[in-house]
């Protein structure tokens, strides 16, 4: 049913790639400034995330023998370096997420210019290399961002939902970076939001149920040789009975088999080989779109 699947590691039927957005309150101070200072109860939730479901997430990753890709606005990697050192540490991937998780969509050229290259930089300082992939704060990935991501000299982009399989998304002859594109069905959010401060209505799902709708689109990349990348928050999954149910998601997917368990800058470093031999080809997409018929 996928008409391009990837042909994935050691005949792997499919890839499961779990990536965790580290927002902190990086949000909170982009939405509310000054204000957000006052904002204690709101800001726990974010410092929750550093103090207990980081290292939650990291301990029940490191039982299971897994290495994986975390996205981190440049404020959070200041803001708590501790976090950052414990990620680093356990062998995982940290994407560029922005810096104070602003939305591009809603910024000039020139500050959406200024948020990603301080983001980049920030995390260059702290990591001691170029971060190979980026996630758009809020998915807000605008029509000036590619070029960005050509200039960083960005492995991959994970922010997009234009397929099932990932793609190539290029500009104009100037370059190109590979999509590795997700779906909201997989995102935290939509299972456990519920915050009116950030006007999201979501009711909160019992980890059982959000399971039920994680594991579904597991099923399907597995029976059809596609991937899997969920976009989960340690402030919401990091909590005890969440992780608890994560746990057990992923002793399934091991019992199974047939799972090929990466970080996203590994799926990009496999799609670029297959591309340079010839083996596997993605569909193009042209950025940015055709404005001619709007």
């Amino acid at each position: 049913m996928i008409s391009n699947p990837v042909p994935w590691p050691n005949n792997a039927r499919c890839a499961v790639a779990f990536s965790f957005d580290m927002d902190g309150e990086s949000n909170l101070l982009r939405n509310f400034g000054p204000r957000a200072h006052t904002m204690i109860a709101a800001r726990s939730l974010g410092r929750f995330e550093a103090q207990a479901g980081v290292p939650r997430i990291l301990s029940m990753l490191a039982r299971r023998g897994l290495r994986q890709t975390f996205f981190v606005p440049g404020w959070c990697v200041e803001a708590y370096p501790h976090a950052i050192e414990q990620i680093l540490k356990g062998g995982h991937e940290i994407g560029h997420h922005g810096y104070l998780h602003e939305d591009p969509n809603s910024m000039e050229e020139d500050e959406e210019r200024e948020a990603f290259w301080r983001g980049h930089e920030t995390l260059v300082k702290a990591t001691g290399s170029a971060p190979r992939g980026y996630r758009a704060p809020s998915y807000a990935f605008s029509h000036r961002t590619l070029p960005h991501l050509i200039e960083a000299g960005m492995a991959y982009d994970s922010s997009l939902f234009g397929d099932e399989v990932p793609y190539l998304l290029a500009n104009a002859g100037a370059g190109d970076v590979l999509e590795l594109p997700s779906v909201l069905a997989l995102d935290d959010w939509t299972q456990y939001g519920d915050f009116e401060m950030f006007r999201s209505g979501a009711p909160i799902a019992s980890p059982q149920k959000a399971m039920e709708v994680f594991r579904a689109e597991f099923e399907a990349a597995w029976t059809c040789g596609g991937h899997w990348i969920p976009v989960w928050h340690p402030f919401l999954s990091g909590r005890l009975s969440r992780c608890m149910a994560i746990d057990g998601l992923i002793g399934e997917m091991q019992e199974r088999g047939g799972v090929w368990f990466s970080t996203l800058g590994e799926i990009a470093a496999h799609l670029r080989a297959l591309m340079q031999s010839g083996t596997w080809s993605p569909h193009v997409e042209q950025l940015p779109f055709d404005q001619s018929a709007l």
